[in-house]
């Protein structure tokens, strides 16, 4: 048994707890959490610490076999460039790819993260993953804009997702311009009548909403760069989330990744359909790419779920929730720490189906615990710092 006993206990499912206390079992379970320490368990040496303890953070966007990407691609060059740059350097050897992808779950762990949903296009991954101590939800990703190719792609992606299985996986388009309606509708079959978590990424610049819209903007260089014709593409007259979401299962959780220029018209536009939709906001990596960040006050109350994510290493410095956290605590400055450890914790568990095991400090869950130092009345700043503890 261990007691740690700090300045406050946030929960995340209860109110803060001034001077709280937290008893864990060696297995990290915890066995109590409040003011007082129960009284068998009174002989127990207790860690006096300064901070606040709160659950393990839940990242639940990241792409962990493009580590060996870090500090290959310039930041602030936008969207585009940052695809054409991604499968430029992506190819490496088996050995520094696995290398590096080690070193980000280690990472991860050090940072206090206890669990990740990773996007994945390979099997690099997978041996990794059956030995990590972080709990991983792998999605297997599917694209092809081209019409013929859906098939050939999303037959080629269930193949993947069968090698990560029995791990927690599923198979999950890639972004509104990189699949086709064709591809589409396989991937909404396939999810219609299977268990199939579903993380798409949406809305990263403003050129994806004018491409769907008008047919212009820099997607049609991108797609000239690859060689793809997309003459067959017609313009929808609506930005890209509403021109997809139609074609995504309503039976699946759906997590909508980025949303960098979600507006508020899309978000009415969601709550017209029965879908469950989840938002996932990776602040750094949209700092990195785009040098832009989400409308967050959008999105603020209005009855979804929204969670936090690093992003990879090519479009991030770290794979740290909290640095995360920071820098919506910066350019957000409204956010309470109490909204954004929800967003960092149980909300991300609660996607990713795990919320009964992590996300909050309560008896019989096994959450990981961290520790918060630096905080400036509440509010994180460029001096906190996290610690794992279990």
């Amino acid at each position: 048994m261990k007691i740690f006993r700090a300045d406050y206990v946030f929960p995340v499912n209860a109110d803060p707890i001034r001077n709280g206390a937290i008893v864990v079992s060696d297995d990290g379970k915890i066995i109590s959490v409040a003011e007082d320490i129960p009284p068998d368990y009174a002989n127990i040496p207790v860690e006096q610490l300064s901070g606040i303890i709160c659950p393990g953070f839940i990242n639940t966007h990241c792409h962990v076999e493009l580590s060996h990407l870090k500090g290959k691609i310039n930041d602030g060059e936008g969207l585009i460039s940052f695809i054409q740059n991604i499968q430029l350097h992506r190819n490496s050897t088996q050995q520094e790819i696995e290398d590096a992808a080690l070193a980000a779950d280690q990472a991860m762990y050090d940072n206090g993260i206890v669990a990740v949903g990773d996007i994945s296009n390979s099997d690099v991954t997978i041996g990794l993953k059956s030995k990590s101590k972080l709990y991983y939800h792998t999605f297997v990703e599917a694209f092809a804009f081209v019409p013929q190719q859906a098939d050939e792609v999303f037959n080629k992606a269930l193949r993947l997702l069968n090698q990560f299985k029995p791990q927690p996986c599923s198979i999950t388009p890639h972004a509104p311009y990189s699949v086709s309606k064709e591809l589409f509708r396989l991937l909404k079959k396939y999810s219609d009548g299977n268990k199939n978590l579903l993380s798409i990424h949406n809305q990263e610049c403003e050129d994806e909403n004018k491409f769907f819209r008008y047919k212009l903007g820099q997607f049609n260089d991108l797609y000239a760069h690859f060689g793809i014709d997309i003459s067959f593409f017609k313009p929808q007259a609506r930005n890209s989330l509403q021109s997809v979401l139609p074609l995504l299962s309503s039976k699946q959780d759906i997590l909508l990744v980025h949303n960098t220029c979600t507006n508020l018209k899309d978000i009415y536009f969601i709550k017209r359909f029965e879908h469950k939709i989840h938002w996932c906001f990776c602040p750094n990596a949209n700092i990195y790419i785009e040098g832009t960040l989400p409308k967050i006050d959008l999105f603020i109350d209005q009855g979804f779920n929204i969670t936090l994510g690093t992003d990879s290493l090519a479009s991030n410095y770290k794979l740290c929730i909290l640095s995360e956290m920071a820098t919506l605590q910066k350019h957000f400055p409204s956010l309470s720490l109490d909204r954004l450890l929800e967003w960092g914790t149980i909300n991300g568990a609660k996607f990713l189906g795990i919320d009964k095991e992590k996300g909050t400090i309560a008896y019989g869950k096994t959450p990981g615990l961290n520790l918060i130092t630096g905080l400036d009345n509440l509010k994180i700043t460029a001096e906190t710092k996290v610690r794992r503890l279990i």
